[in-house]
């Protein structure tokens, strides 16, 4: 058990983690790059405390820092929340090592579920659907790699095992490209992550992207939340997000989410995760899972009415988790979109001085934000600046709410990409629901004036 918590990130994240411990009664600790110092959610902490400067390198991402700052702060646990550390089973092991709680998997977990070619052995074992190609790393000798690309059939794609972000993967459409684009991928893989290891699989021309959140205690419990469509990407980051994902049959996604729930029984999964698959004709195949908490997950919490966040401090604590499947109540449909400080027609970042920052209300609509009138947008992070997240009975009444949401809220001093998120909202496709994972792109040249 543990009633203060140190929350290693910044931003809406940051502010997003202070208000579930502070509906639990635990305080909170936030730490804080120079740049930050002025940030709400560091006046709002019970404790704040500075651990370096603007670089990421040299104060989010400084582990040394961030167990210090606990250490003389008196936190008894460290909640990651998603990037920078989230992930890192390094981190995990030292914060476990120094007699404190990671809020999130183990350190094994996380290094299972980060090696894409375990993930993908891991998940067949539990009947988890998943792309066609062998759940091993890439043999070493040319023959062996044209027989496995051939047995699948072309198109393939070359990914790393310990790639992410839409880094360290190539499509290869013929036999003949398929040494060099190895040869090109290994050394980005090494250079990017550090791991040359590959592996193959069959590429999938025109898939959605559907993920399923999972919540699983120590105790050998797990259930799923239905599911979230992802979709719309920009350059392989989500730029919009909507649950339930539009089309699917519920009977599908209920006998992927149970496996889902299985697979985590099995490796001994604790916390809050997801699954990531590509959808296509009627059939899903997983790609990743992503060990921490995701920045759409508030489209899950309006469609089940669980607070995700509080069920992970939860779980942390050792508490048994206290919904079960069979309590899991999915009622109408959740957007979010992501306002971004950047240009809506170059995606360049804008940092800089909001002068004025107002935002939408209303039955069923919900801001995430820790910005404020007079807030600097620093340039050393992401460029989100806020999610508007709507929820009505049906996905026309969450467009509705969504639509009216975006034209109330106002932003001046810098630009975002409010328009951005207009315009998609107006496009017949999107609307109609069920587009791929290439439409954004296709739909953004499209619209482009050069």
């Amino acid at each position: 058990m543990f009633d203060k918590v140190l929350i290693a990130n910044r931003g809406e994240i940051a502010l997003r983690i202070q208000r579930a411990c502070h509906g639990l009664g635990i305080k909170t600790v936030a730490v804080h790059s120079e740049a930050d110092r002025h940030a709400q959610y560091v006046q709002n902490a019970d404790e704040s405390l500075c651990i370096g400067p603007a670089a990421p390198g040299l104060s989010y991402l400084n582990q040394t820092a961030l167990l210090f700052a606990a250490k003389v702060s008196g936190a008894q646990a460290i909640h990651p929340g998603y990037g920078f550390l989230s992930e890192n089973a390094g981190f995990a092991e030292r914060i476990e090592a120094a007699g404190l709680t990671f809020i999130g998997p183990s350190a094994a977990c996380i290094r299972t579920m980060g090696d894409k070619v375990a993930a993908k052995r891991a998940m067949r074992e539990a009947g988890v659907p998943c792309v066609p190609g062998p759940d091993s790393s890439m043999p070493s000798d040319d023959a062996s790699i044209l027989a496995i690309a051939a047995e699948i059939g072309y198109p393939v794609i070359v990914k790393a095992a310990g790639g992410g972000g839409g880094r360290g993967m190539r499509v290869v459409q013929a036999e003949a490209e398929l040494l060099a684009a190895i040869g090109l991928t290994r050394e980005e893989a090494r250079l990017a992550f550090g791991n040359p290891e590959l592996y193959i699989e069959k590429f999938l021309g025109h898939p959605r992207h559907v993920e399923i959140q999972v919540l699983c205690d120590a105790h050998g419990h797990a259930i799923w939340l239905g599911c979230r469509d992802c979709s719309l990407q920009r350059r392989h980051q989500k730029v919009l997000e909507e649950a339930p994902a539009p089309g699917i049959d519920p009977a599908l996604i209920a006998t992927v989410g149970e496996r889902c729930a299985e697979a985590c029984r099995r490796i001994g999964y604790r916390g809050v995760g997801t699954f990531e698959f590509l959808y296509e004709d009627g059939e899903f195949f997983f790609i990743e899972m992503n060990t921490r908490l995701q920045v759409e997950h508030p489209v899950t919490e309006m469609t089940t009415g669980i607070d995700i966040v509080q069920q992970q401090l939860r779980m942390a604590r050792g508490e048994v988790l206290s919904v079960r499947q069979e309590d899991v109540q999915l009622n109408g449909h959740s957007l979010e979109c992501r306002i971004n400080a950047e240009d809506p027609l170059t995606f360049m970042p804008t940092p800089g001085l909001i002068q004025r920052w107002e935002v939408p209300g209303g039955f069923g609509v919900r801001v995430d934000s820790h910005v404020t009138t007079g807030y600097r947008v620093p340039p050393y992070y992401d460029s989100m600046v806020a999610k508007v997240i709507t929820h009505g009975a049906t996905r026309e009444e969450a467009m509705a709410r969504m639509r009216l949401a975006l034209s109330e809220m106002v932003v001046e001093g810098i630009s975002t990409n409010i328009s951005l998120h207009r315009d998609i909202l107006d496009d017949p496709a999107f609307c109609e629901g069920g587009v791929d994972i290439h439409h954004l792109e296709r739909w953004l040249q499209q619209r482009s004036p050069t």
